[in-house]
């Protein structure tokens, strides 16, 4: 028998499957990175324009894919988080969370990064072209990469491939490849970072481990690395930081086995194992090496994989490895745990590596040789071998209580160590003990009183916690013992331990968190007779459970009361009721009653506190009236009468609160609120009256203003309504409610108020209030003043004051109250025609600076009293004051009397210009005008001044002015007068002013205003007359300006005359009015040759003027310009010999365009000849090279080529090529080795010899293009060829390539072309699948043979269009076949049958589909096409399809006989469709025996119609199974019936027996009697015994003389009948001795105080409390915390 293998070996995935959809280009080193087995990242583009997308499958989530856009060009995945590192143009990196879909960290780095990977959860290892770097992406204070080391030199030009870190962070490797000499070589570079140097060492893989040696206190920390050389392969083990105290690890060297065929074969990764201690070495070719790390033995090789494994990490659930090759394989590689032991066995050597490897990782297959060792080191009394060889034991199957005996047995030595404790001492060393060791050490521990050594053991957790152990320390320490009780979780334990030492606070929790429930309230109980306190707050925990109560409260409570805490009861039930729940009602008056009894203030908090709703409201109610709570009995009685009972005389209870009260009434209905408070004024008003006010202050809107005013009314009670009204009237707008409160203050006294009212308030009714005021005679008349004067009725005031002759209250009003109201109490005053002497000592007690003069000269001045007031004003002035209307009214005064009022008018400065110039108009206008003048108002003064035609004087104020939007309002067309203003503007204002600013506003105003001929008329006055304005530079330019756009007649003369204009803006200006000859003659006057020129040639468009000015002149720049307006004119060789004349070569572009586009190459060759002296510019000597093309100077062109120059010569060759100029397009690509172009001209030469060559040379794909199409099309196959080979390895030009062969009708050339292009190093994947499509067109017998050497390089899904155009059906199911397209390759089978189809093939592959469909489709092909063979594909598709769909399928086309045997082989499923058709077909073919195999053993089918389809059979067999079916289904009279007919009587008998019914028994019995069947009557007494009662065996037997017959069932029935009494009496007597032992014993027993244990009780027990504290009549139960 083969032996099993050591590993397992498992595909975990295949990235190229449907399920991920992977591109197999994808699949590399460069873009799919594996970090962890959690995470599988894969960078996908599918084409070029394609746009790459990130696929990450996570293989923890049964290999869930997640898809997304990523412009990165690498990423790595954090070993177990969704945390994903991006690397971007090699230098940019992102760390983004994607769970949180949140960057963490970026990063640019200055150089390009080669290699990246997680090296520990946290952090990134990089390596760039010179350095290593360390980045811890979760640490905030690490915001880049951090440099660790440099690379050393023979890292230089590798390829890196790796880079590990030890697990302590100390030790780090760099790992590379390079192609040297036909090999390829690895390098790697080992850094300490506590030593800060590196080593640069020759090997290909390399790892980090760890191993505990035999007898060392720590682990020894390896590194381990692979290499192969030219000459072999080692795999080394050294030691790094070697520990002094741990033994020295000797180097091993151990030679690494290749194949002789791999030879470019070299190791790429390595692993270690932690858990088994043994190296994974995987090669390039896919071989795996196991070894030993400890020794370095091989323990096994083999191949894994036909592809490369290009990455591999930890494979963290086996202790294996996981890794990904070039097909896309995920495949995981680990230990068999059941199988690597025996196979190390079998080859003696390894025994020694066996048993060390079973024992460090606890494998089986060792455990034989483990015992024998130990039985042979245990005779021969070597103990010490043999304890290590029980502890170090797999599993530790040695470590048994017959072990610790035998130790135990053997004598100990005087002055050594038992050899028991030598052994527990190797076990704790090791770990930790199991519960047999635990026990045999803790005893003799223990009894030496070494406890803290079994605390340090429990801290170190090398015991095995038991309930058994916990027993045995609880007498030594309770505490020590709970802490094992909880370990060992033992609940009922914990909780005693908890309640012996007093921690009740954590008996809850606990039992919560281990589901432990103990009896609850016996617990309580203890705990409320030993620390009530604590009771309290467990009896809290208790009801508050979040799982809800775990004790009833009401016993809870029933504990309290016993104890007579009613404190602990209220606050219990407080927090136990505080849902308020409807169930609780009656334990809410319990705690209501119990409070309101024993502490009504307590039971007083919890009602204000509003915690419960459902207790008995009428009884608490009745409760608190007797305890003196009033106002917790209002608010729970529903009475009225009660409610005023209470009420009326709350107001003297000892807590009486007027807020609480309030807000009682605002529960009240309105009706009985007012009833309410009239029984309380009506019963005491004295006492009620303040709380009556209060809530008749709260509730006035509720209960209505007026209801309330009537019901203080009603009592009489001034007293009442004044405070009520008082309360509500600054917010009531009633004016009935603020009425009666002036009313009730005046008869309170209250005059303050009555002011105060009339003052604020607006909602009551003055004239009412007025009125009243009046009746009222008060001595103080403020409140009317107050009224009167804000509504307006100060005539009504003045009279009633003047008719009273109450003179000093008109003067309190005027002084005191409102003094802006003198002018109406004046004007009142006059209107009662009071004496002028009055008047004035009225005003003489005003404070003038209060009274608004404007009214009170508007008062007097409509009553023609104005002198009146001249005192008055002139007092005020006197006094300082300083407004203005009290000028305002000198100044009417002085006016109307004429007394000097100009000089008043202009050197007065406070009077208002505007109200007395309007007070002036109609009287004198020039008083106006000095008015208006002086305050500028301008509106006001231009009117004035136009209805009196003072223009003189309004064009002096304009002038003076200087507004220029006065000056828009007067020159606007809309004023009349605007020619008047004007004149008088030019010739009086202008030509008095010797103010420029001024003038200018005017002159800007007129040309604002458009009025050119006017300004004209202005500029010709200042400007040409002599005047301060003659010399201005800007007059003389507006003036210009303006006659150019009003009178371009003068400019001409304007020119000439004037010398201090602007003359390139009056040029310019000139210009664009199109006064080009003015503007000539501007720049000609000022010697502006050039712009001069520019007129001439840009706007007077004369060329030739233009031509002569610049003979005339002879300057450079005119030349220059002139040249540029004879090029634009396309006067070509008259603009190039102006340039050449102006040496001007400037505008060298222009003219090499213009010359080349109108052929004047000479021309040009002359003009760059002369531009070539002063300048050297690229695109003069292009155009230079060029013309010479051009004009075929060729010996010229290569001189020039030949000399310096700056020429773009490939541009040059490019327009010649472009041209057709071929012999100077070769001239100028053979001067600058351009072989691209070069070969491009040879084909145009038609020289194709040398056409390849140069495209050899360039190397470039479109000279291959253009070479190979120029050589097909001549037929020059062989030249074509070779450019083809260098085509088509480009995949991008392979398609084009093939289409201009196919297009040509080179069918086999284009064949001969892709074959000689297989053998290429650079074939790829698109010339197999093109050479393929290309043998399925023009030669089909040749593709089969071509798609088994290469299907693995061909582009199947292209390949297998080709076929199915080609109808190459076998072919296309051998592509189906090898691209795992199973569906369609069944289908193209049975669609081309006679082509492709051949049975065993089909079998095979329709098996692997994955539409179940297709199965059924292949049944259907089967049964018309070859039914013979629908058996054999049956039971391939069996385990697959949906049998009854199949039966169905069958049914419907009546072939069911063809799948009996399937029908058969799937029965055991028991599916009623299957049992239906074979009991259908087992009728027809009558097979009554296997019918009845089917029909007792698969019982899903329809019983009752298939019984009744057998029960009319011919063969009685059928209708016996009928019967059957019938009795199976508790039928029992059918199936009786059915076999009495065909006289089964012995079935008729079981069933009547199966059936138990005694009816059914009894008429069978009868019957047979009936029928006289003797034999069948005995049958069933013996068969029916228990079901058939003795009456009527004997009424029976007795009747029909069967009494012999039924004489044994007689006989046994006695027998029965006398053994069931002797049991009965045997057990009453035994009963009656255990009731009489009972009393015996509970007569004896005390009646109070017997011996039952409580949770108090210690060991000794204690005895329960007297008889009286069990007031709840329920008596001390036993529980189980004694014992402890």
């Amino acid at each position: 028998m083969t032996p099993s293998l050591p590993i397992k070996f498992t595909e975990l995935l295949q990235l190229t499957s449907s399920a991920v959809g992977v591109d197999q280009a994808s699949i590399g080193f460069n873009s799919c990175t594996l970090e962890s087995d959690s995470f599988i990242c894969v960078r996908e583009k599918k084409n070029e324009t394609a746009s790459p997308e990130l696929i990450i499958v996570d293989l923890k989530q049964n290999n869930n894919v997640i898809r997304r856009p990523i412009k990165a060009d690498s990423a790595i995945m954090h070993w177990t988080k969704q945390v994903i590192a991006l690397k971007a143009q090699s230098r940019t990196l992102q760390i983004f969370d994607l769970e949180q879909k949140t960057k963490l960290k970026s990063a640019t780095m200055n150089e390009d990064v080669v290699f990246w990977k997680w090296f520990s959860a946290t952090s990134l290892g990089l390596v760039t072209d010179t350095a290593v770097y360390h980045w811890d992406v979760f640490d905030a204070n690490q915001p880049s990469p951090v440099e660790i080391f440099k690379r050393n030199q023979n890292l230089a030009g590798c390829q890196i491939i790796n880079y590990r870190v030890s697990e302590d962070g100390k030790w780090t490797v760099a790992i590379g490849i390079t192609q040297q000499q036909g090999r390829v070589v690895g390098a790697m570079q080992l850094y300490s970072r506590d030593r800060g140097i590196s080593q640069s060492i020759e090997g290909h893989a390399a790892a980090f481990g760890t191993l505990r040696l035999e007898g060392a206190p720590a682990d020894t920390k390896l590194f381990t690395f692979a290499v192969r050389t030219a000459t072999g392969a080692k795999l080394y083990l050294v030691e790094v930081d070697h520990q002094a105290a741990n033994p020295t690890f000797q180097k091993k060297t151990v030679d690494v086995y290749f194949p002789a065929e791999a030879v470019n074969d070299f190791p790429v990764a390595m692993q270690v194992s932690q858990k088994y201690s043994i190296i994974y070495l995987v090669t390039k070719y896919g071989f795996i090496h196991l070894y030993d790390l400890e020794t370095g033995t091989c323990i096994f090789m083999n191949r894994i994989s036909s592809e490369t494994i290009f990455i591999t990490t930890v494979d963290s659930a086996s202790e294996g490895l996981v890794g990904i090759n070039r097909k896309g394989q995920v495949l995981s590689v680990a230990v068999d745990e059941t199988t690597i032991i025996p196979y190390l066995l079998q080859n003696p050597a390894n025994s020694g590596l066996a048993v060390k490897l079973a024992s460090r990782a606890g494998l089986p297959g060792a455990d034989n040789l483990y015992a024998q060792q130990f039985e042979q080191l245990f005779n021969s009394s070597n103990y010490k071998e043999a304890a290590t060889i029980a502890a170090n034991s797999p599993r530790g199957f040695l470590r048994t209580p017959q072990t610790i005996d035998r130790f135990n047995s053997i004598p100990a030595v005087p002055g050594q160590l038992s050899w028991i404790l030598q052994y527990f001492g190797m076990l704790l060393d090791k770990g930790s003990l199991n519960q047999p060791e635990t026990l045999a050490l803790v005893k003799p521990v223990l009894a030496q009183q070494r406890k803290h050594l079994l605390e340090k053991w429990l801290k170190e957790n090398k015991l095995d916690c038991s309930e058994e152990l916990g027993d045995i320390v609880r007498p030594h320490d309770m505490n020590l013992a709970l802490s094992i009780y909880l370990r060992a979780n033992i609940p009922s334990k914990v909780v005693a331990g908890f309640a012996e030492l007093g921690q009740f606070e954590k008996i809850l929790p606990y039992a919560s968190q281990v589901g432990y429930q103990p009896d609850y309230i016996e617990l309580l109980k203890h705990i409320v007779r030993i620390n009530p306190e604590k009771g309290a707050e467990f009896a809290t925990q208790l009801a508050n459970n979040e799982g809800g109560s775990l004790v009833d409260i009401e016993r809870v409570v029933d504990v309290f009361q016993s104890q007579g805490m009613v404190q602990a009861a209220t606050a219990f039930l407080l927090d136990a009721l505080k849902d308020n729940k409807p169930e609780q009602g009656h334990l809410q008056t319990r705690l209501l009653e119990m409070n309101l009894m024993n502490a009504p203030q307590v039971a007083d908090a919890i009602l204000g506190n509003d915690m419960f709703s459902h207790y008995d409201r009428p009884r608490i109610a009745q409760l608190c009236e007797q305890a003196g709570l009033s106002q917790r009995a209002l608010e729970h009685y529903d009475d009225k009468s009660a409610v005023k009972r209470v009420i009326v005389n709350i107001v003297t209870s000892p807590n009486f609160s007027q807020d609480w009260l309030t807000n009682f009434f605002g529960r009240l209905s309105l009706e009985q609120s007012l009833d309410c408070l009239d029984a309380m004024l009506k019963t005491n008003i004295r006492q009620n009256l303040a709380a009556v006010v209060h809530i008749a202050t709260k509730y006035s809107d509720l209960l209505g203003a007026a209801s309330l005013i009537d019901l203080f009314e009603k009592y009489k009670t001034a007293e009442g309504l004044f405070y009520y009204l008082g309360s509500i009237v600054n917010l009531s707008e009633d004016p009935d409610v603020n009425f009666k409160y002036i009313e009730a203050a005046t008869k309170m006294g209250k005059f303050t108020e009555v002011e105060r009212i009339c003052r604020d308030s607006n909602s009551f009714d003055p004239n009412k209030v007025k009125n009243f005021l009046k009746e009222a005679k008060l001595t103080e008349q403020l409140p009317l003043i107050i009224v009167c004067d804000r509504f307006n009725f100060i005539h009504d005031l003045v009279l009633y004051l003047y008719q009273n002759q109450q003179f000093k209250s008109i003067e309190v009003y005027v002084q005191r109250v409102n003094p802006a109201r003198t002018p109406a109490v004046v004007g009142g005053l006059l209107d009662v025609d009071c004496d002028e002497s009055i008047i004035k000592n009225l005003l003489q007690t005003v404070n003038p600076a209060s009274v608004p003069i404007d009214e009170l000269v508007s008062e007097v001045e409509s009553r023609n009293r104005l002198k009146l007031l001249l005192p008055f004003l002139e007092a005020t002035l006197a006094a300082g004051n300083q407004q203005q209307a009290v000028y305002n009214a000198l100044a009417k005064i002085y006016i109307d009397s004429n007394n000097n009022p100009e000089k008043f008018l202009k050197e007065n400065d406070q009077y208002d210009p505007l109200t007395v110039g309007k007070y002036c108009e109609k009287r004198d206008p020039n008083l106006a005008y000095i008015a208006y003048n002086k305050g500028q108002n301008d509106l006001e003064l231009v009117n004035i001044t136009n209805e009196n035609s003072m223009f003189k004087a309004q064009s002096r104020y304009l002038l003076d002015r200087a507004d220029t939007e006065l000056w828009s309002f007067v020159l606007s067309p809309n004023n009349i007068h605007r020619r008047s203003v004007v004149d008088q503007v030019i010739s009086t204002a202008v030509p008095e002013s010797t103010e420029p600013g001024k003038v200018s506003i005017a002159v800007q105003s007129f040309l604002a205003a458009d009025l050119p001929g006017e300004l004209i008329e202005l500029l010709e006055k200042i400007v040409l007359e002599p005047s301060p304005f003659s010399d201005s530079d800007s007059l003389q330019n507006l003036l210009i300006l303006t006659a150019t756009k009003a009178d371009k007649a003068r400019v001409m003369d304007y020119i000439h005359r004037l010398d201090a204009y602007n003359a390139p803006d009056i040029a310019g200006i000139c210009i664009n009015v199109g006064l080009f000859e003015e503007a000539f003659e501007v720049y000609k006057k000022t010697n502006d040759h050039k712009n001069a020129a520019n007129v001439l040639v840009e706007h007077i468009v004369s060329i030739d003027r233009a031509q002569e000015y610049a003979e005339r002149v002879e300057l450079p720049e005119v030349w220059s310009r002139v040249a540029k307006a004879q090029l634009d004119g396309l006067r070509v060789t008259d603009g190039i010999a102006s340039y050449i004349r102006a040496e001007d070569p400037s505008n060298y572009l222009e003219v090499i365009e213009i010359a080349i586009h109108a052929g004047k190459d000479e021309d040009l060759i002359k003009f760059l000849r002369m531009s070539r002296k002063t300048l050297r510019e690229p695109a003069i000597d292009t155009a230079l090279a060029f013309a010479y093309a051009r004009t075929d100077q060729l010996s010229e062109l290569e001189d020039f080529l030949r000399g310096t120059n700056v020429a773009d010569i490939e541009e040059s060759g490019d327009k010649a090529f472009a041209e057709g100029f071929d012999q100077a397009a070769k001239i100028f690509f053979t001067s600058i080795s351009n072989w691209a172009k070069l070969a491009t001209t040879l084909v145009n030469l038609e020289d194709y010899q040398a056409a390849v060559e140069c495209a050899r040379k360039a190397n470039n794909i479109k000279v291959w293009k253009q070479v190979n199409a120029a050589c097909v099309e001549k037929k020059e196959f062989r030249l074509a060829q070779i450019c083809g080979l260098n085509l088509i390895i480009d995949a991008e030009e392979l398609q084009g390539l093939v289409k201009q062969y196919e297009r040509n009708g080179y069918f086999d050339e284009l064949i001969s072309v892709l074959e000689q292009g297989l053998g290429l190093e650079r074939a790829h994947m698109g010339m197999f699948t093109e050479l393929g499509i290309a043998l399925s067109k023009y030669h089909p017998d040749r593709v089969m043979e071509h798609l088994k050497l290469f299907w693995g390089r061909i582009n199947i899904p292209k390949m297998i269009r080709a076929c199915e155009e080609a109808h190459l059906w076998p072919e296309l199911v051998f592509l189906y076949c090898h691209y795992d397209e199973w569906d369609n390759a069944a289908l193209a089978m049975m669609e081309r049958a006679a082509d492709a189809w051949e049975h065993h093939s089909f079998k095979d592959i329709v098996v692997k589909v994955a539409n179940l469909e297709i199965y059924y489709r292949a049944l259907n092909f089967y049964l018309q096409q070859q039914p013979s063979l629908l058996t054999d594909l049956l039971q391939a598709l069996t385990p697959r399809i949906d049998v009854n769909r199949v039966v169905k399928m069958f049914e419907k086309s009546d072939n069911i006989p063809l799948i009996k045997p399937f029908l058969l082989n799937v029965q055991t499923q028991n599916k009623k469709t299957v049992n239906s058709a074979i009991n259908d077909l087992l009728i027809e073919e009558e097979d009554y025996k296997t019918l009845r195999d089917s029909v007792e053993n698969y019982d899903n089918y329809d019983p009752v119609e298939l019984a009744q389809r057998l029960e009319k059979h011919d063969l009685v067999f059928f209708r016996q199974i009928a019967a059957n079916i019938y009795r199976k289904n508790k039928r029992w009279e059918k199936s009786i019936a059915l076999s009495k007919q065909d006289k089964l009587f012995k079935d008729a008998i079981e069933t009547a027996a199966m059936s138990s019914k005694s009816d059914v028994v009894e008429e069978l019995l009868r019957y047979f009697v009936d029928i006289g069947s003797r034999e069948c009557y005995v049958g069933m007494l013996y068969a029916c015994y228990d079901l058939i009662p003795i009456h009527v065996v004997m009424e029976i037997s007795w009747r029909h003389g069967l009494t012999d017959f039924a004489m044994p069932f007689m006989i046994n029935f006695l027998a029965q009948q006398s053994s069931t009494i002797e049991t009965l009496k045997k057990d009453n007597e035994e009963r009656k001795l255990r009731e009489k032992s009972q009393e015996t014993e509970e007569s004896n027993a005390p009646i109070l105080g017997g011996n039952r244990l409580m949770i108090t009780a210690g060991p000794g027990g204690r005895q329960s409390p007297a008889p009286f504290a069990q007031t709840n009549g329920f008596a001390p139960q036993a529980t189980t915390f004694g014992q402890f």
